[in-house]
């Protein structure tokens, strides 16, 4: 605009300086549109390249996102074959509750057939080990008696699969405790220095376990506690089966501790 007013004006008065210098004003007016134009353009390309790049980014993120979700669904997948497993693997004997055992015959009925938990023989002999350990050491030792149904209990409930109710009750037992199927089919744990809080608690990861991986279930079980409860294993053993049938007659999972004589 200003190179155009000095034109005008050195037209007017017939001046050639005001016209070379509405030449030069062009010129850099030119120069100044030019450059704007240029810097867009470099803007722009710019733009375009960020553009491209937050796109592979997203698109990386995307993949990234995709393979650990796949990854995640092997380790689960991985988890429940190892669970699976564990539910057939044998369970180690210690020396000292070996020792217990005299009769080669009862060496050989150690394990239950169907879920490889120990049996009832060698559960009465374990119990007597622990108990008299948990004297020596002033420690406390649980006894938990579970029994399971598959389904609501007041629904056409079924027999659980035992190795089902094993494979939860390996993943939920530490390696100090001791699980055994008995002659009824019910199950028996001996929780090593476990006062009855703890042993609630054990039982309800089972049942949590077991529901979270195979529907629903029912679960009864009673506990009692050395010495809280009784001090020889034939009185725990009394106490935690009033428990387990005091806990039956609910329509529910349920778990009953046992009371002190």
């Amino acid at each position: 605009m200003i190179g155009l007013i000095v034109g005008v004006v050195a037209l007017v008065i017939d001046s050639g300086i005001l016209g070379g210098v509405s030449g030069l004003l062009a010129l850099a007016a030119g120069l100044a549109a030019h450059t704007a134009e240029t810097r867009a353009a470099i803007s722009e390309a710019r733009v375009d390249e960020v553009r491209s790049e937050m796109e592979h980014s997203r698109l990386e993120i995307a993949g990234l996102r995709s393979s650990m979700t796949e990854a995640q669904e092997r380790v689960e997948r991985s988890e429940g074959t190892i669970a699976e497993l564990m539910a057939n693997q044998p369970v180690p004997i210690s020396p000292g509750e070996m020792a217990g055992i005299h009769d080669p015959a009862d060496t050989r009925m150690l394990a239950d057939p169907e879920t490889n938990l120990f049996s009832e023989a060698y559960f009465r002999v374990a119990l007597d080990a622990r108990i008299a350990s948990a004297r020596r050491h002033l420690r406390p030792v649980a006894v938990a008696l579970l029994e399971v149904v598959e389904g609501p209990a007041d629904g056409p409930a079924t027999a659980a699969d035992p190795l089902k109710v094993t494979g939860s009750i390996r993943q939920t037992l530490r390696d100090a405790d001791t699980a055994c199927r008995m002659t009824d089919g019910s199950f028996a744990l001996i929780l090593e220095d476990t006062p009855e809080n703890g042993a609630v608690w054990t039982v309800e990861r089972v049942r949590r376990n077991l529901t979270s991986r195979h529907g629903q279930h029912t679960l009864w079980a009673g506990v009692a506690c050395y010495p809280a409860h009784a001090f020889s294993t034939d009185e725990l053993l009394d106490q935690a089966q009033l428990a387990l049938e005091a806990a039956r007659e609910w329509k529910q999972d349920r778990i009953e501790i046992a009371t002190a004589d």
